[in-house]
């Protein structure tokens, strides 16, 4: 046999092996996007179930809010870009009610600070206190890190349609108010 016919069968030997191991790939990268979907669905859900204190003491269930889009807001007194958002968060919502939006603001934080916080900012959006555990509950919803801020819009079925780390800014919000956040149960 030829050394050109040698080199030919071993370089097609060598595409078909690599072909395979891309599809192999593949299949292990489709199979770790269902799971990821799955789990972030499976996020969506257990979120609606969720119920929160308030701090006049109320409790606050995240399904009263499916239905219409929402954007969910995870802060803390002690994050200075967490705090810098707020107002911004505040005019959207003000902006926005009459569209069917709303807000909440889940505090990553104990009710003293935050009761001292409001006190002196006032919002006009629902907050309530998710504590530590809230950390956890950003990370199901797609917060990887587990920084502050974490912010989640979430359409009017109740799934996520954008997801934002760190400070939002004004163009965040005009982006948002554009999304088909579909209809309005």
């Amino acid at each position: 046999m030829s050394v050109s016919r040698t080199t030919s069968r071993r370089g097609m030997l060598a595409a078909a092996v690599g072909l395979a191991l891309a599809g192999v790939g593949a299949g292990l990268a489709l199979r770790t996007t269902r799971r990821q979907s799955q789990a972030l669905q499976e996020a969506e859900n257990h979120f609606w179930g969720q119920q929160f204190a308030q701090l006049d003491g109320v409790v606050l269930a995240t399904s009263t809010f499916k239905g219409h889009p929402l954007v969910l807001n995870f802060w803390a007194t002690w994050c200075p870009p967490c705090v810098e958002e707020l107002p911004l968060i505040n005019n959207f919502f003000q902006q926005n009610k009459t569209k069917g939006w709303q807000v909440l603001g889940l505090a990553v934080d104990q009710a003293a600070p935050v009761t001292r916080f409001l006190a002196r900012s006032p919002l006009s959006f629902s907050v309530a206190l998710a504590g530590f555990p809230g950390i956890e509950i950003s990370r199901s919803l797609g917060n990887l890190s587990g920084a502050l801020p974490f912010t989640v819009v979430f359409d009017s079925t109740g799934q996520i349609v954008h997801r934002k780390m760190g400070k939002l800014t004004v163009d965040d919000l005009r982006l948002w108010e554009r999304l088909p956040v579909g209809l309005t149960l």
